[in-house]
């Protein structure tokens, strides 16, 4: 239940983010859930990877265009800039190769909306200290042994990455455990936010002398 409202509420800002009739990617689709929003709301052109059979067959249920392929492989056959935006949303922890997928995703699509759970957050040190056990939350709510997640990251290593990757972060969102848009300040995001999204590109010359945009816009 309420991984369903926390992903409700982060789907809710990918979609206010897609210019409507866009070109989506959405990989690691799952059900296919935000694409089919995304087509309904936004009149998007979308096309889901997910490498789970009972996923894709959801997808092709709710009538959402859908392949089924590693995207820990393969990518690199889609040409530059093919989509406006390229999601990647609760996906880049469970990938073998996260450096490989995001250095793809800003070359494939002019834009990329990168979400993923914040493991130095709060509450996250707060239940690991206290009681010695792999935390949960909304966003992380898998038993040690059963959970998807094979890398997981900090808000601070995504952007030492992208800032070692020539990636450029164009917003920053942040949410709480329920899924709900927060307001951080001096530079506490890395303690104060469940969740982490960020839209990049590729820097080049132009967007190299842009700055990033404030998280609360």
């Amino acid at each position: 239940m309420y991984r369903d409202i926390y992903l409700k509420n982060v789907y809710e800002q990918i979609i206010n983010i897609i210019e409507e009739n866009s070109r989506v990617l959405d990989l690691g689709c799952g059900d296919g859930e935000l694409l089919h929003l995304l087509w309904e709301r936004k009149k998007v052109y979308g096309l889901g990877i997910d490498i789970s059979t009972e996923e894709v067959l959801k997808c092709i249920k709710k009538g959402v265009s859908v392949i089924q392929e590693d995207i820990d492989e393969g990518l690199e056959k889609i040409k530059d800039d093919s989509y406006d935006y390229v999601i990647l949303s609760e996906t880049l922890q469970a990938v073998k190769r996260p450096d490989y997928v995001l250095k793809q995703i800003v070359r494939i699509g002019k834009k990329a909306i990168v979400t993923f759970p914040n493991f130095a957050s709060w509450n996250l040190r707060f239940k690991f200290f206290f009681t010695g056990k792999m935390p949960k939350s909304p966003s992380l709510p898998f038993e040690w042994y059963n959970t998807p997640n094979i890398h997981l990251l900090t808000i601070k290593d995504f952007k030492e990455f992208c800032k070692k990757n020539s990636i450029q972060i164009i917003k920053e969102i942040y949410f709480s455990g329920n899924g709900k848009k927060i307001n951080i300040f001096f530079n506490t995001e890395n303690l104060f936010a469940d969740e982490g999204m960020f839209i990049i590109k590729r820097i080049n010359d132009q967007s190299a002398k842009n700055p990033v945009q404030n998280i609360n816009t």
